[in-house]
């Protein structure tokens, strides 16, 4: 079992506040693993997810951990009328970029009048509107995990990578310090959680990775770690270059030798990977083109700039890729 060290004492722990996460895809059931597993109070059913159903249902679910011990739990995904909805004081939005507005909106009138949102999910752009529509009292968190999981069936994932998990204040109220603290739950010594302020810079280094690494592994049809090839270094240069111009215009100063050093780092660390993008075309999913080289050639626009790589990636993979579509992630 995995073990943290960034628990309050279980005395301390605040009226087992309700939990729920908004999508029940791969990195959705690691982080209910990761708060049950490792809950002070695993006793307690106060994590759960919201499916799209009207109706509540239990859910068998398996989690296989890093040291390849199997756990299992039985998970209440809510249903639409479930009244619970109104105790939920911290949801996890767990879907992919494209789904979250549609997904969470709809269910903010709701949830608890001070329950708190972080957005979980690549690229960006959804906090805008999600920010918009939320109540004067609900706060928005934003945040991005480079923890890895991998579903061997709809219900069962294994923990397939370490990493971090990095979340900041964005609007309205702040994540009470006791919600807070139940975060920690989900990271070991080994996966830190970091809180930084302001989150943005963090968000938009995360974004140059994915802005590289997706569209252009979805396109060549190959791992991550071939990216580290002499071949891709000019069109990698430009991409980056187009980023931080734009960032820079939005109020986000980048460091561009440093963010260039850490996309080839994450292209050696996950050499064998497959991105999430290339999973996608390959399987005809939707991907999250938009929030990622989208979004940048959005900004873009909004400042008059011109960032012709990132345009022609985006209408590369556009062309390759299923409409965006809600029902294509599970929300069950």
């Amino acid at each position: 079992m995995v073990k943290t060290s960034l628990l309050p004492p279980s005395s301390t722990h605040d009226s087992h506040r309700l939990i729920a996460i908004l999508g029940a895809g791969a990195i959705g059931q690691l982080m209910y693993h990761k708060l049950t597993v490792c809950s002070p109070t695993p006793e307690v059913d106060d994590v759960m997810f919201i499916g799209r159903d009207k109706q509540t249902r239990q859910q068998k679910l398996d989690f296989i951990d890093d040291k390849q011990q199997c756990h299992k739990a039985l998970a209440t995904i809510l249903g639409t009328e479930d009244n619970r909805l109104a105790q939920v004081e911290l949801l996890l939005v767990c879907v992919k970029a494209y789904q979250v507005e549609l997904a969470l909106i709809p269910l903010l009138t709701k949830l608890s009048p001070q329950c708190h949102i972080v957005l979980l999910h690549n690229g960006l752009g959804p906090h805008f509107s999600v920010a918009a529509a939320l109540a004067k009292h609900q706060g928005l968190t934003l945040g991005t995990t480079s923890q890895a999981a991998l579903k061997q069936n709809q219900w069962q994932v294994k923990h397939s990578g370490f990493g971090v998990t990095q979340l900041g204040h964005f609007s309205g109220p702040l994540m009470p310090t006791a919600l807070k603290m139940r975060l920690n739950n989900l990271h070991s010594d080994h996966q830190p959680i970091e809180w930084h302020q302001p989150v943005l810079p963090v968000l938009w280094q995360k974004l140059a990775i994915n802005a590289v690494i997706n569209p252009l592994t979805a396109l060549n049809q190959c791992a991550n770690g071939q990216l580290a090839a002499t071949q891709y270094q000019a069109q990698i240069a430009a991409i980056i270059d187009e980023l931080v111009q734009v960032a820079q215009s939005d109020g986000i100063n980048l460091d561009k030798a440093a963010l260039s050093a850490r996309v080839y780092q994450v292209i050696a660390l996950t050499s064998a990977n497959f991105s999430s993008m290339y999973q996608d075309v390959a399987h005809g999913r939707p991907t999250e083109i938009h929030e990622i080289n989208g979004y940048i050639c959005q900004q873009a626009k909004a400042h008059q700039l011109d960032v012709p790589q990132n345009q022609a990636l985006l209408e590369r993979v556009l062309r390759l890729s299923k409409p965006n579509n809600i029902n294509s992630t599970s929300l069950k």
